[in-house]
């Protein structure tokens, strides 16, 4: 089982940001290993997608669930499940801080990631370029943030 923990201060808000994690539809826009991405299922607080990973040769696509909710405090929150895909689990949480009294355009963002292979061969192919993938996940979205709200 492999973990990601990633967090960092940011200045945009937790509204933005969370707007930005929950557009899925769009991040083949943006996210370079992403082949496609698409809504299956939406309702006021949850969404089913699927995202496809295309990186040196290899596609695969995966199904999550997707809980979306408000936190004490004024944050945000994306909860993911994983409904199907080469992955054992894959879980996480996408979270989304206001920074200070909330007045400022500012927000701490917290991913974290808990994933794991069916099986070896499966994961030795696709362990290394999703390590990868986890690792720069916060990133691309702080550059997305910065192509939408300048």
């Amino acid at each position: 089982m492999k973990n990601v923990n990633k967090s960092v201060l940011i200045w945009y808000s937790p509204e933005e940001m969370f707007a930005l994690v929950t557009d899925v539809a769009h991040y083949a826009d943006f996210l370079p290993w992403c082949d496609h991405a698409k809504v299956l299922e939406q309702d006021g607080t949850s969404m089913t997608a699927e995202v496809g990973i295309a990186f040196g040769g290899m596609r695969k696509a995966f199904v999550t669930r997707n809980i979306h909710s408000d936190m004490e405090g004024g944050g945000k929150q994306v909860s993911m499940r994983l409904v199907k895909g080469p992955f054992s689990r894959l879980e996480g949480n996408w979270r989304f801080h206001p920074v200070g009294d909330g007045s400022q355009r500012a927000c701490k963002v917290e991913l974290q990631l808990d994933y794991g292979f069916e099986s070896g061969a499966v994961g030795a192919i696709i362990g290394p370029v999703f390590d990868r993938i986890a690792g720069s996940m916060v990133d691309a979205f702080i550059k997305r943030a910065e192509q939408i709200y300048g």
